[in-house]
């Protein structure tokens, strides 16, 4: 199976590594809903991996960095399109009331072009928003992870599906459209 990589993953690994290197500690966070990999454990598509601790909908974030055996000197978050808009606004609570900077890394939105919930409440309430540059096929920006099933674009379904006949495949809007205007016909 063909895989395409966002750099996302890549990009929090070495910012941890970065604090790490110089003495400091970080706290990881990923989604209990990304089951692809081994869980508790933040992986990239190319193998690189660390532990770390996990959050689901029910997670309190801010208590848990409270009572963590350990201040972190910076937290970092993959998969923070699954957060709740209160978990995000936790975020902020550890931002603006512990002084401990938050990293968050994750899709703004899904295969149909619809914000996640905590992507859209992190693009809202972020102090600050850099975007990871992903290249489509034809070269131009990707901006949509288009969904494939059995390796055909899909428009409709659940939002959140991972694993099973489910890919993800980064494009363009307009590589976005003719994938689908040719399921269309």
């Amino acid at each position: 199976m063909e895989q395409w990589a966002h750099g996302k993953t890549i990009d929090l690994l070495k910012v941890a590594y970065n604090y790490e290197e110089r003495g400091q500690s970080v706290l990881l966070y990923s989604s209990s809903l990304d089951d692809r990999y081994e869980k508790s454990t933040i992986t990239t598509r190319i193998g690189i991996s660390r532990p770390c601790l996990t959050f689901s909908k029910d997670t309190n974030i801010f208590l848990d960095v409270v009572n963590h055996n350990y201040k972190p000197d910076c937290i970092l978050i993959d998969e923070a399109q699954f957060l709740s808009k209160k978990q995000v606004k936790e975020l902020t609570d550890i931002v603006d009331f512990l002084n401990i900077p938050v990293i968050c890394y994750g899709l703004k939105t899904d295969f149909r072009q619809e914000f996640f919930e905590g992507s859209e409440m992190l693009m809202k309430m972020a102090d600050k928003i850099e975007e990871i540059k992903t290249i489509c096929d034809c070269g131009e920006k990707a901006t949509i992870n288009m969904r494939l099933i059995n390796g055909e674009p899909v428009i409709d379904g659940e939002q959140i599906v991972i694993g099973g006949n489910d890919s993800y495949k980064s494009v363009c809007r307009k590589c976005f459209r003719k994938y689908i205007g040719r399921q269309n016909k």
